[in-house]
């Protein structure tokens, strides 16, 4: 199967516009739509035409129809579709869909393919929906592929008067991802978040076709994982015994996440954020505590690993170690940002250390990070790690380790001439905790680091490729949305998070409209209205955008409407 943005489907804007619906995201590679009404019938049933159908396959396909059966998502128009009655009365039902993978395609679980090195997995497909009610057909070359193409068919329906219908017959879409990592990522150290909200936010983020979880899992103020060889972390780390991921529970999130396409990229940040390791091996951590923690940390509390000593980077290449291989994914982050010198510089055991081995500080983190990524890559994982390890301390790393682009979208240029790989996280486009004020204590006046808000328009506007060559390109593997969860927790994570962070999943699925043009901000914005009602009716309380008024008037609250 050959998946191409043609220029044949210029026709996609005035078409959409014309009919009043407003429907996908992200928005297919191409795509053809008519005017005519189909409706979908209690007979209509999924046909899949795979041989020895996985269960993830087959849970996929209960899921789908449970969605097309549940969703009740009245039009985003005056009257919810009112003005649709007499379309469909007259519309032709929909017989079925009928899901085939390509020929010479290998059968294997969804949860499988979700977990194969970037750029090996098949996410393309190709859905025909007739306009004469004949069977619907949705063809891929992996079940992940289908799985994608699934998502995509829920988004055409919406529901009037006890009828299941879409007004765009006949449909063609053919797809697939302009980049192979799109993630979300979530801190569940600083506030925790029981298993039921992460597997409530991959399902949201199935929906929009992100395809990462990066799992900020600890971090200085908590420890709630749950490592079998060192259990002492998480007794004395987390908040309460409640409050913890056992082993169970990590299985658990990365089963539910790979059947729905999802790979969990685990964090375990060092050797800064780790001062709530020092409740358990307090000799292991520098600055513990100290005071004022702003001499020797960006936030509170101080402490960062002693990694100039042996036993330090024994003991955490060992947990490094113990908790990677229990995980099916081929990468792993161990962090490495925000590191404060401070802390070093007056702490006399690592001074004492360095000056015995006659080591810099430098040669000492470089040391460190060969240990703890040497066992990485012993299990044929890829590390991970935040850009400073490469633009502020120059370490030596794998040319395949993965760097995560977060100070400012500006870096990227300096990491990609080292000849990374990039993820483009960047905190000025793309950190979703941004403009909620300062939560210091006894700080009235004032504001987040990483001021102001980023709405969804203005991270919807970043340019993944900015002030790169065009050889360069490749070397970007996508991008991610970030929850830091300082003033973050169960109680406001779907509206903090959604629908903002589908607009990074559109950006690294779709990269321009079917027609070629660049992403619009204006051209988006009914859409993304669409499926942030879609995910209200599905459970995910994502918050407004607008006024309903203006969401069932697309574009009339543009700004120069």
């Amino acid at each position: 199967m050959i998946l191409l943005r043609s220029p044949r489907f210029l026709a996609f804007a005035t078409l959409i516009g014309a009919s009043g619906v407003w429907a996908l995201w992200p928005i297919p590679a191409s795509l053809e739509t008519g005017t005519s009404a189909l409706t979908l019938p209690s007979s209509f049933a999924i046909d899949v035409a795979v041989p020895n159908a996985p269960w993830d396959l087959l849970q996929a396909v209960a899921q789908t129809q449970s969605y097309l059966e549940n969703d009740k998502l009245g039009r985003l128009v005056v009257g919810r579709g009112a003005n649709d009655s007499h379309a469909i009365q007259n519309g032709t039902p929909l017989s079925g869909l009928k899901l085939t993978l390509a020929e010479g395609s290998q059968v294997a679980s969804i949860s499988s393919e979700a977990v194969k090195p970037l750029g090996t997995r098949s996410e393309e497909y190709t859905l025909v929906i007739p306009q004469d009610g004949s069977q619907a057909t949705l063809t891929a070359n992996s079940t992940l592929g289908l799985y994608r193409g699934l998502t995509t068919f829920t988004q055409l329906w919406y529901y009037y008067n006890d009828v299941v219908y879409t007004l765009l017959a006949p449909i063609t879409i053919v797809d697939e991802p302009a980049y192979p990592y799109r993630g979300f990522a979530l801190d569940t150290a600083r506030n925790y978040f029981p298993v039921p909200d992460l597997t409530r936010t991959l399902d949201a983020m199935s929906w929009v076709k992100l395809n990462t979880f990066h799992w900020h899992i600890t971090d200085g103020q908590s420890f709630p994982l749950q490592v079998s060889l060192y259990p002492e972390l998480a007794d004395n780390g987390a908040y309460s015994p409640q409050e913890v991921y056992t082993e169970d529970d990590v299985q658990y999130v990365v089963s539910y996440a790979a059947a729905r396409g999802i790979d969990v990229l685990l964090e375990i940040d060092t050797p800064g954020h780790t001062a709530i390791i020092g409740t358990s091996y307090p000799d292991y951590v520098a600055c513990l505590d100290a005071s004022p923690w702003a001499t020797y940390a960006n936030e509170p509390p101080a402490g960062q690993l002693r990694f100039a000593v042996p036993e330090v980077v024994n003991f955490t290449a060992s947990l490094i170690s113990s908790v990677a291989q229990t995980l099916v994914s081929k990468y792993f982050s161990t962090g490495g940002d925000e590191l404060n010198t401070n802390c070093y510089v007056n702490d006399t055991v690592t001074q004492q250390q360095l000056n015995q081995t006659g080591m810099t500080l430098n040669d000492a983190l470089n040391t460190f990070t060969q240990a703890t990524h040497g066992a990485l890559i012993a299990q044929g994982k890829t590390p991970v790690v935040w850009e400073e390890m490469v633009l502020d301390w120059n370490l030596t790393l794998s040319n395949e380790t993965i760097v995560m682009v977060w100070i400012s979208s500006a870096d990227a240029v300096a990491v990609v001439e080292k000849g990374f790989r990039i993820v483009q996280a960047p905190s000025d486009y793309f950190y979703l905790d941004c403009g909620a004020g300062a939560w210091l204590g006894d700080d009235p006046t004032g504001n987040s680091w990483c001021d102001p808000f980023k709405t969804w328009s203005e991270s919807y506007t970043f340019d993944p490729l900015a002030n790169l060559t065009e050889a360069q390109y490749p070397l970007v593997l996508g991008g991610e949305q970030l929850l830091w969860t300082e003033q973050s927790g169960p109680q406001n994570l779907d509206p903090i998070v959604w629908p903002r962070a589908a607009s990074s999943a559109e950006i690294f699925w779709s990269a321009r409209q079917p027609s070629g043009a660049p992403l619009n901000v204006s051209e988006a914005l009914p859409r993304l209205q669409d499926i942030r009602y879609r995910m209200v009716q599905r459970g995910v309380n994502a918050i407004q955008l607008q006024p309903q008024w203006c969401a069932l008037r697309p574009h009339a609250c543009d700004l120069d409407a």
